[in-house]
């Protein structure tokens, strides 16, 4: 399979951005795409390829816009496309290939975006303390027993809501992560998951609550 590019890589010019249907989706012709598909799935490159040129460019803006990155985003689309190709005999159609695509590539940039937070914390140079003209420490002393205690009430806090999460249905996490923790709009998770913006709404909502009643459970625990 041909190397997967940048849109200027594929047709020598930026594209306008693509036509849009009611709910901030890409339109795409999805019958065109499933006729693909079905040739993909019999075993026939060409109709893949077809699939990758038709889609790799949307799949691209959106996450670059995720990622902050062109080199980073042009990376996650070469991911999504040769996971989407390893796995396209357990695709069954129920979504359309595109919106399918665009949640795969969403998942690839997520993971990056955590894998940069946690390099960033183990990168981040603690501050180096200060002395006065006789070299003694002029930093005030911590109180150690109380940091000690809220890091960990953080972190236990951390690890509840972490784990209400995990048990999340799937399309209700991925919206929280894209939303409340990636800090995407509406408009671009409806891009990433195809998807419309009233029914990504009401998915947020309720996980909203859920994650708020795991949070009540955790302070309720802690005060019984």
């Amino acid at each position: 399979m041909a190397r997967i590019t940048q849109p200027t890589e594929v047709t020598g010019k930026r594209l306008d951005a693509p036509p849009r249907t009611d709910n901030g989706a890409p339109r795409v012709a999805t019958d065109e795409d499933s006729e693909l598909l079905v040739r993909a799935q019999q075993g026939e490159m060409a109709a893949f390829e077809q699939l990758v040129e038709r889609h790799q460019q949307r799949v691209f803006a959106m996450t670059s816009r995720m990622l902050r990155s062109d080199d980073d985003a042009a990376e996650v689309v070469q991911e999504a496309f040769l996971a989407a190709y390893r796995h396209l005999p357990e695709f069954r159609g129920e979504s359309a290939f595109g919106s399918w695509v665009y949640r795969i590539a969403s998942n690839y940039a997520l993971m990056r975006l955590r894998h940069r937070k946690v390099t960033a914390l183990v990168e981040e140079p603690e501050g180096a303390p200060n002395f006065n003209e006789r070299g003694s420490l002029i930093d005030d002393v911590a109180d150690w027993s109380r940091d000690a205690e809220e890091q960990t009430l953080d972190a236990e806090l951390r690890k509840a809501i972490d784990d209400a999460s995990s048990k999340l249905p799937e399309e209700y996490r991925q919206v929280f992560l894209l939303r409340d923790v990636e800090g995407l709009s509406y408009e671009e998770i409806a891009v990433a998951t195809g998807d419309s913006v009233p029914a990504i709404k009401s998915r947020l909502h309720r996980a909203r609550l859920s994650l708020r009643a795991a949070i009540d459970r955790f302070y309720g625990d802690r005060a019984s």
